[in-house]
């Protein structure tokens, strides 16, 4: 409790401090799980930058986005995940960002910085304060990690030459990944050697992309996705086999899911075992598909087979969850966690696997169709928990 009190109150501090029509910094929109704020730089120019505020706050920093590209933006944005302890509160998040933010673009700090004060946070007079000297610490981390990355490419260069047979004979395929993860190398044994393939071949090709100017997608989705995509397969709920990915054309923003394993007292649960034996199936097969928007929008998400009835499921195989739309979206949130949701959902609204029904009634259009309308229902109606029927 004191740890949620302490953070309305920082909460409170930034936007008494940095109101909406701040000059230089605005705090846009705010809540105890996400904040939304702007900077304008040179020019009058507008960088909008949200953060999402996890469970595991203030042990662990909030994660930041930029929606836009630039340099000097992203790197402002990075030296915040080199953070501990105090300089993870977001007040002092919001401290370390805008001073860094003024240094690149070159203008003054705002004198409304110098009230972005935690009680207790005291520093002697002449001394740094903690936020600062984390700034310059993190400043520095920063720049031997593109030090690194700039060898990495050096390497990566020069292993395009050799070939990938030369690589493979080395053991050593999976290190450029390891390094730019940010993670300790010794952890690449916590996957599997496919999945570590799988994504080393995501970043060559995100490189190769990068290279011919034909990148698809934004940067902040490619590298929440591929985030997401390493912790899955870390994951014990993926390694236990609760649920298995493909990407489907091998793309980061197209995912296929088999989910395995439902509540074992529930009937789906026995439908799928009645699956395996009359079509040689255990799963059920989901669909999601992701924008350039994302995390900031939800993924589509939807049953491609069985045929299911009950479950939320609606016409042309969408899903009927709050969760999955703009209102009811959290950017917090991962994609191990929907797949878990989605589920629950499916075990608590009773669904069962229509046996001997007809083919081809789900299909994406129709999917996309149906949630479309449902989400208009719910808008003029409200969301009802449980749904009411089924949507």
């Amino acid at each position: 409790m004191a740890c949620l009190n302490t953070l309305k109150l920082e909460i409170k501090t930034l936007e008494q401090i940095f109101t909406k029509n701040h000059e230089r910094f605005q705090i846009l929109t705010a809540s105890v799980d996400e904040l939304s704020c702007r900077f304008i730089g040179r020019n009058g120019k507008q960088y909008d930058i949200h953060a999402n505020i996890t469970e595991t706050y203030p042990s662990t920093p909030p994660v930041w986005f930029a929606e836009s590209e630039e340099t000097s933006i992203t790197n402002a944005v990075q030296i915040l995940t080199n953070t501990r302890g105090h300089d993870n509160h977001v007040i002092n998040q919001v401290d370390i960002l805008l001073r860094e933010l003024c240094r690149l673009h070159t203008v003054p700090l705002p004198p409304d910085l110098d009230n972005l004060r935690i009680p207790f946070q005291p520093h002697a007079p002449g001394t740094p304060s903690p936020h600062q000297a984390a700034l310059q610490g993190a400043r520095q981390l920063h720049q031997q990690q593109q030090q690194i990355d700039e060898i990495d490419s050096d390497c990566d260069d020069i292993e395009d030459v050799v070939g990938e047979s030369d690589q493979e004979s080395e053991g050593e395929e999976d290190l450029p990944l390891e390094m730019d993860d940010g993670r300790n190398p010794s952890k690449k044994d916590e996957m599997e050697v496919e999945h570590l393939a799988t994504l080393e071949r995501l970043r060559q090709t995100q490189r190769q992309d990068y290279l011919k100017g034909s990148v698809s997608g934004s940067v902040q989705a490619t590298d929440r996705l591929m985030k997401e995509l390493r912790d899955i397969y870390r994951s014990d709920s993926f390694k236990s086999n609760m649920y298995s990915i493909e990407l489907v054309n091998d793309s980061i923003y197209e995912w296929n899911i088999r989910l395995m394993s439902v509540d074992p007292d529930s009937p789906l649960h026995n439908d799928l075992v009645l699956l395996k034996e009359k079509e040689g199936k255990d799963s059920i097969l989901l669909n999601i598909m992701f924008k350039e928007t994302y995390p900031f929008e939800p993924p589509f998400v939807r049953v491609v087979h069985p045929i299911i009835s009950g479950g939320y499921v609606l016409v042309g195989g969408a899903i009927c969850m709050e969760l999955l739309t703009k209102q009811g979206w959290s950017s917090a949130y991962t994609v191990e966690a929907v797949i878990m949701q989605i589920a629950a959902t499916l075990v608590k609204g009773k669904a069962r696997i229509q046996f001997g029904a007809t083919k081809g009634q789900y299909s994406l259009a129709r999917a996309q169709q149906s949630f479309k309308s449902l989400v208009q229902i719910h808008e003029k109606n409200g969301w009802f928990t449980p749904p009411k029927e089924d949507g």
